[in-house]
């Protein structure tokens, strides 16, 4: 049987979210929080996993305590089991130090049970790096597998994995052995509605939460702001695109008067080259 531990995030949610124009930094305030999409799709694909072959799936996040609500969800998907990893000392951590708590947090998960393989999304849609998933993968000592579009087969007595990894002009297949990390793309599955029982069970599910003392021998320097060398020192959003020209009257017209439009718009990036 396999245990799979899926990493996750609550996240604001960015098609709403608006920018702080005094501080220049995102008012979360302004937008509901979410289970980050990427990581729905990685607790689908562990749930399938599970049914696939066998096992137990736990989700395990950091974050504050209403992202409660996001493991919450994740059972919905149907995982089995989920813990949050919330104490002021991981406040304002980068994705170095993110990565560092998480995998502290998934070495204690593992003194109940081994695990044969984490799971996270590609990335978060307010953070957009990338980063923690191969950074949890690299303190755990184990290979990390990204872009994965496509698991093909789980093979846990012989110790190996095989999957589908996203290119740009295709795929590649990689076998790993096991345990290892996928990061996994949007494409892998599609999130379905959850099942009224899966709802139920959600509805009533309290997570095993842990602080910073429940995690055993941990480097407080390595934690939060203390953790984390990332200095953002301006967040700004894009200049807004200025209304176009309406072109008028008969076609013929309409295509004269884009023909110059375009000279015009060559000569000036000619000019540009020339003072470059």
């Amino acid at each position: 049987m396999l245990h799979i531990v899926a990493c996750i995030k609550q996240v604001p949610d960015t098609k709403i979210i608006k920018m702080n124009p005094k501080t220049n930094t995102m008012d979360r305030a302004s937008a509901p929080a979410i289970l980050n999409p990427y990581d729905a799709h990685a607790v689908e694909e562990a749930v399938r996993l599970k049914n696939r072959y066998g096992g137990v799936v736990s989700v395990v996040t950091m974050g504050p305590p209403p992202a409660v609500k996001a493991i919450r969800k994740c059972i919905e998907i149907g995982a089995d089991a989920g813990y949050l990893v919330t104490d002021r000392a991981f406040a304002g951590a980068d994705t170095l130090a993110t990565s560092y708590a998480i995998t502290k947090a998934i070495e204690k998960i593992a003194e109940s049970q081994p695990v044969d393989l984490v799971i996270c999304g590609k990335m978060t849609i307010d953070g957009d790096t990338g980063q923690v998933g191969p950074g949890v993968a690299r303190r755990l000592d184990i290979p990390p597998l990204t872009c994965v579009k496509k698991v093909v087969e789980i093979n846990k007595e012989q110790g190996y994995a095989i999957v589908h990894r996203k290119l740009e002009d295709g795929y590649e297949v990689i076998q790993s052995t096991l345990p290892c990390l996928f990061s996994v793309e949007k494409e892998i599955n599609e999130v379905p509605y959850s099942p009224l029982p899966n709802m139920l069970r959600a509805a009533r599910y309290n997570p095993v939460v842990w602080s910073v003392d429940d995690l055993g021998d941990i480097d407080r320097t390595q934690l939060g702001l203390k953790g984390s060398p990332t200095i953002v020192a301006k967040v700004w959003p894009p200049e807004k695109p200025k209304g176009g020209e309406m072109l008028e009257g008969s076609a013929s017209e309409q295509i004269a008067r884009l023909m110059e439009i375009l000279h015009d718009k060559q000569r000036l990036f000619r000019v540009k080259e020339e003072q470059i």
